[in-house]
């Protein structure tokens, strides 16, 4: 079983930037990628950056591939490892509860290629 934990949500203004990471902890030998999804009130759930974790490949929205910046951490602990998702030049659009999933899969933009999910990390954006 793998745990997921996000933290780095908070209030940023508009044309700020944050950071975002995720602990993942557990059985992580097996997972393949580690990726972002965000939802607002409302709204559907959607992708937003996915990383590989062995391999550079990574897989941007299209809404925030200019803007946003997923990386991980090379540690040799095969037990934890940690994804941060860098955020720039926040919208009041990219306001919304980010949760972070991982994946037996080369990374991909649908939910059903993920197996575990965060409890999700709240980003407000003031306009």
């Amino acid at each position: 079983q793998v745990q997921l934990e996000e933290a780095g949500g908070g209030l940023v203004q508009s044309g700020g930037s944050q950071v975002l990471s995720c602990a993942a902890s557990g059985h992580t030998a097996s997972i393949s990628t580690i990726g972002w999804f965000r939802q607002g009130p409302g709204k559907e759930r959607e992708f937003v950056a996915a990383i590989s974790r062995k391999e550079d490949r990574v897989k941007y929205a299209d809404t925030v591939k200019d803007r946003f910046t997923i990386s991980r951490d090379n540690a040799l602990d095969n037990a934890l490892y940690t994804v941060y998702l860098h955020m720039n030049s926040l919208e009041h659009e990219d306001r919304d509860e980010y949760y972070c999933a991982a994946s037996f899969f080369n990374p991909a933009d649908s939910e059903d290629s993920y197996v575990g999910w965060g409890q999700g990390t709240q980003v407000t954006v003031s306009s």
